[in-house]
């Protein structure tokens, strides 16, 4: 028989839709989710929750307290769910209501939590408070699920966790299911090329929120030498954000109108189409717990120019892109400069003729889920 799991976890996004369904497929799993959606998103829920293949519920009551949420009910629906192990996420006031639980006595389950921090961000914690709270929290948990070795080993060297303790889970997606519709994503990809005169050109494509953990407008004016210097070249900024305005300006000063394009924030197969007329994939980011953009990017056949400081970067092995410090303009250009002569221009959009470039971790992602049906 199945352990049966909960998660409690913010709220659903559509980079977690594949990895929430295999683990589904290891547990009788019910995800408990405390906001109706991802924070500054606006995702299709309805249609994201269609897609799910185990039971979900929601906790959307209780105080928020300077960015942090406690929910009522928690205890109450740990109770009616009886699960074998619960799950909490970072050292949030959940996670820590876990284990005052435990402590009391009143939770006889294994607990645990689920961190999406980096290797970089492990190391330079941003706060004292989540030092203090990850310090008192970890000796109390029996699992801690992460998403790559680095961070692993960190909580082994660091706080001298077992192996058994520590899930290796990333944040990966089925590339099956994202490239299964090609005749339409090809079509899309075919109208964004004529739309935005890409044919021919060697298009460098970013995906995601225009905020300042991104370092867009940095890389922007790092680069813009070299996009004007390269009459082939064109940078593809998808997405939206509090640093759009400033994008635009830049572009306008820059006199970029032509090689910076802002065609505006894309969803499922208008998303996906994206990655099929480009010709690599940027992420710069100076902040970034993981990136699953990166994900998406390989399993669509793009190489990737990567920040260093992302929690995926570790994804970018030899012959998938280079990795490079956006906080060092040398090292930026320097890089780019490199990367490009990599890349191919836009021409014929065919998703057969460009394979996917991310391995295939399912027999390593049940073996590593496996640990908790062991114990």
């Amino acid at each position: 028989m199945k352990k049966k799991l909960l998660i409690i976890h913010p709220a659903l996004a559509p980079y977690r839709v594949d990895q929430f369904n295999a683990i589904s497929r290891l547990f009788d799993l019910e995800v408990v989710f405390i906001f109706g959606n991802v924070w500054n998103h606006k995702f299709d829920q309805k249609k994201l929750l269609s897609q799910l293949i185990f039971k979900v519920s929601f906790l959307l009551k209780g105080p928020r307290l300077k960015g942090r949420v406690f929910r009522f009910g928690m205890y109450r629906s740990i109770r009616k769910i009886n699960p074998d192990i619960v799950l909490g996420y970072e050292f949030s006031f959940s996670t820590q209501y876990l284990i005052l639980l435990k402590r009391l006595g009143l939770l006889r389950q294994k607990i645990g939590t689920t961190i999406d921090d980096s290797i970089d961000i492990c190391n330079n914690v941003q706060s004292k408070t989540r030092l203090f709270a990850r310090k008192n929290a970890i000796k109390h948990l029996d699992y801690v699920v992460v998403l790559s070795t680095e961070v692993s080993e960190f909580y082994q060297k660091t706080f001298h966790l077992s192996e058994s303790q520590i899930i290796i889970s990333p944040i990966l997606q089925d590339a099956d299911r994202l490239r299964s519709k090609a005749e339409d994503l090809e079509k899309i990809a075919n109208q964004y090329a004529r739309d935005y005169d890409l044919f021919g050109k060697k298009v460098l494509l970013f995906v995601g929120r225009f905020i300042s953990e991104k370092a867009l407008p940095n890389f922007v004016d790092t680069i813009h030498s070299l996009l004007l210097e390269h009459k082939d070249l064109v940078l593809v900024l998808v997405g939206e954000g509090e640093e759009k305005q400033k994008l635009q300006v830049q572009i306008t000063e820059r006199q970029l109108e032509q090689k910076v394009f802002l065609p505006g924030r894309f969803e499922g197969e208008e998303l996906y189409a994206w990655y099929l007329c480009a010709s690599g994939f940027v992420l710069p980011s100076t902040y970034e717990p993981f990136g699953a953009v990166v994900n998406e990017a390989l399993i669509f056949g793009l190489p990737i120019f990567c920040s260093k400081y992302a929690g995926a970067s570790y994804l970018v092995s030899t012959g998938k892109g280079l990795l490079f410090d956006p906080l060092n303009a040398s090292d930026t250009t320097n890089g780019l400069s490199n990367f490009l002569p990599t890349i191919s221009p836009v021409g014929k959009i065919d998703l057969i003729a460009r394979p996917s470039l991310m391995a295939d971790v399912r027999d390593v992602f049940t073996s590593e889920w496996n640990k908790i049906n062991k114990d």
